[in-house]
């Protein structure tokens, strides 16, 4: 027979069933609940069963649903029953159930909380209420007499909700021969009238339109997902030229905000002209620009500076990722994107008040984020090897059923973005997983990088250099030769092939950085897989023979003397050699060192020097006292999605309900308690507590927890003393927190 109560079920559960149940619905277990009633009565509430059915598809929560028509939430209901209404077997469905403690008993009869039907509203499947009139009718005989129209408005309100709103129902029906059909219904009883504007489908009317069923058919079966086959080399080598892509733009990113950063907004984030800005700078469009700009930060890449205006720079951990191999740039790009709580794609669209949804700022934040990307990818990695979705919106359909009330009012738009930037970044290529991404999904981040290294371009040692100064890399340069080429030549276009171009302008910042005509000449003859063009020699030639003639340095302070002997005895002492003292005229001297430290050497060694300001005249540069930096207030963290319950939790959370229930189902004899149910009597508590270690008897105690929570024992006291009262399991219980306390009767 079915157990009376959820309570009375959960005490008989095993251990395990306890186990996955506080697993799959963790809200249950915080605090530890005092025993299976207070278990029973969590699960039981409205709250807790909508996050319960968050995770339920749809062939799950339509057989809730069907229990909740039969009316499980009041008295049991037999398996045949509701199988019968269900049109199909519902066993699975119905230990899914059972396993999150949503449905409890067995054939002979299932129940379900009465809070369920909060959850799922007054309508549950989409059935108005019962009508008892017609529970004996001859519905598929009064339907097939319908005429067109009526029996149009009928299937329309039986697919849900079975309410609907007419000036038609504002008189009481005329007979059979009314001039409207919901006027015509309401005199036959098919329809029902609410009030002057509403109109109801009986239950009974419903389910005879569907068959005489509650569930629709297909409903218990997921959507089939049209899939293409590949072969597994293809998928990785084109997830390798998106990442390669996406790997050269956000470099191409941390260049332009190192020299010319965004302004971060007042209320946070990258404005709309900055993005503008980057999406031209970079020749993509706004959304990637926003995926760029989203990842560069999520991953560490850049942040907002500490300055005064706040501004949008690349981060010290920006070079040790320029200076990593693309594969280790792609995983960190990868890592980033897979736990970010943000959703990029939100990046431009409004909010209900119609402001524009900036990137990078608060409002794009989502924890629900990395699930919904981690829910694509598991998806998909469920298909056959190298087999890969067609069409995105049958993705969205997919999971959209295996869990509809999940994700908001965004779950289908999440699924279509996450795909979007997964086959950006090359996470996701022509609709399916490549081997590094599946490394990455295992956790295996190393064999990720492996895969991906593998599936890429091997890098190239030659360029081949044109007439018209044109250099083009025919793959992946290497390291080294890609910084030379970089220095001496600009990209005019990138791609699996990229073009370089030489001009005065490229090779005049390839002298500046400290190269000469000679090693650029030897470059170009070492490494171009073609003649090295005569126009080439000459402009390098050319420039180099303009190039330095002027000249300039830098220098943190400066010595003048119009005399020279006092300048020649200056650097002959050994202050010239502590601070690199160098004359660039016969009067002045010049050093890297600060001026005051400079003047302080000075004097130690005898000298008497004056500082001077930009006009001349002297100055004072003794320090005015201590200082120290501006601290930058450091940023809110956004709140961690919990990350589960470890099994030494659980095992003390069930034996935390397992005493209670033993405590619960204890005989008791007379309570010890103060008059009035307040605090228990000390003196009586002490003599009862005294008596039963000395003749080592089990004792009942009822106490509040640290949390507040009221709860009962059932222990065999071994010692009183001290304020504590210590058990035979080495647990120990504050006397002041005891309420009241009986001896257990065998």
């Amino acid at each position: 027979m079915a157990a009376t109560s959820l309570a009375d079920w959960l005490c008989s559960a095993s251990d395990d069933m306890l186990t996955n149940l506080l697993c799959a619905r963790r809200d249950l277990a915080t605090p530890p609940p005092a025993d299976s009633a207070v278990l029973a009565t969590r699960a039981s509430t409205a709250g807790s069963i909508a996050r319960a059915c968050e995770r339920l598809d749809t062939a799950t929560l339509a057989v809730l649903e069907t229990l909740l028509v039969a009316g499980a939430d009041t008295e049991p209901v037999h398996v045949a029953h509701i199988a019968e209404l269900a049109g199909q077997d519902i066993a699975v469905q119905l230990d899914r159930l059972r396993a999150l403690a949503l449905v409890w008993g067995d054939d002979e009869g299932f129940r379900v909380p009465p809070a369920a039907r909060e959850v799922f509203g007054p309508f549950p499947a989409g059935l108005g209420t019962s009508c008892l009139n017609l529970s004996a009718a001859d519905l598929p005989g009064t339907l097939a007499e319908l005429g067109e129209d009526e029996r149009a408005l009928l299937d329309i309100l039986a697919k849900g909700p079975p309410i609907g709103r007419t000036r038609d129902a504002a008189e009481e029906p005329a007979g059979a021969s009314a001039a409207t059909p919901v006027r015509r219904l309401l005199a036959r009883g098919l329809l029902l009238r609410r009030d002057e504007a509403t109109v109801e489908l009986p239950r009974e009317v419903g389910i005879a339109l569907r068959g005489g069923r509650v569930i629709e058919d297909g409903k218990l079966e997921a959507p089939r997902l049209p899939v293409t086959r590949r072969e597994r080399s293809t998928v990785d080598r084109a997830a390798a030229g998106e990442a390669m892509e996406f790997v050269r733009h956000l470099e191409s990113l941390l260049t332009l905000w190192s020299q010319q950063p965004s302004p971060v907004l007042k209320a946070g984030g990258l404005g709309t002209r900055e993005l503008k800005r980057v999406a031209k700078e970079l020749e993509v469009d706004e959304g990637r620009a926003a995926l760029l700009v989203e990842l560069a930060v999520g991953a560490g890449l850049a942040a907002v500076s500490d300055e005064a205006t706040a501004e949008w720079l690349p981060t010290t951990l920006a070079d040790s990722w320029l200076a990593a191999p693309p594969a280790g740039r792609w995983l960190t790009i990868a890592r980033a994107w897979l736990d970010l709580p943000r959703l990029p794609g939100l990046a431009g669209t409004r909010d209900p008040r119609g402001k524009a949804l900036a990137p990078l700022s608060e409002e794009l934040r989502r924890p629900q984020a990395p699930t919904a990307r981690r829910r694509v990818l598991q998806t998909l990695s469920e298909l056959p090897e190298g087999a890969g979705v067609d069409d995105v919106e049958a993705l969205v359909a997919l999971l959209a059923w295996r869990a509809p009330r999940w994700g908001g009012r965004l779950r289908d738009e999440m699924v279509r973005w996450a795909m979007a930037e997964a086959t950006a970044i090359g996470v996701v290529a022509l609709g399916s997983i490549p081997a590094a991404t599946t490394e990455l999904l295992a956790g295996e981040q190393h064999a990720a990088a492996s895969a991906m290294a593998e599936a890429m371009p091997k890098p190239v040692d030659h360029v081949l250099v044109q007439a018209d100064l044109t250099v083009v890399a025919p793959g992946p340069l290497e390291p080294e030769l890609a910084t030379e080429i970089a220095a001496v030549a600009d990209v005019e276009s990138a791609g699996h092939a990229t073009m370089y171009r030489v001009s005065e302008a490229s090779v005049r910042r390839a002298l500046d950085s400290g190269r000469t005509a000679a090693e650029l000449h030897e470059l170009f003859r070492t490494r171009s897989a073609t003649p090295v063009p005569q126009s080439l020699s000459y402009l390098i030639d050319d420039v180099a023979r303009r190039h330095g003639r002027l000249r300039g340095g830098a220098a943190a302070s400066f010595l003048r003397c119009d005399d020279e002997v006092l300048i020649a005895e200056v650097l002959g002492s050994g202050v010239a050699g502590d601070y690199e003292l160098r004359k660039i005229a016969p009067t002045v001297l010049v050093s890297p060192y600060p001026l005051a430290e400079v003047l302080e050497g000075l004097r130690g060694a005898g000298f008497a020097p004056a500082a001077e300001g930009p006009d001349g005249r002297i100055v004072d540069l003794r320090p005015s006292g201590r200082r120290t930096a501006v601290r930058a207030r450091p940023a809110r963290r956004g709140a961690v999605e919990s990350t589960g319950i470890s099994a030494e939790q659980l095992n003390a959370v069930i034996a935390h309900i397992r005493a209670g229930d033993k405590a619960a189902r204890s005989r008791r004899g007379t309570v010890v308690r103060l008059p009035g149910g307040g605090g228990a009597d000390t003196s009586a508590t002490l003599a009862l507590l005294t008596r039963a270690t000395r003749e080592q008897r089990e004792v009942w105690i009822g106490f509040v927890d640290s949390h507040g929570t009221a709860a009962q024992r059932v222990i065999t006291p071994v010692r009183v003393g001290g304020g504590i009262l210590e058990g035979s399991d080495n647990e120990r219980y504050p006397l002041h927190r005891i309420t009241s306390a009986a001896l257990v009767e065998d």
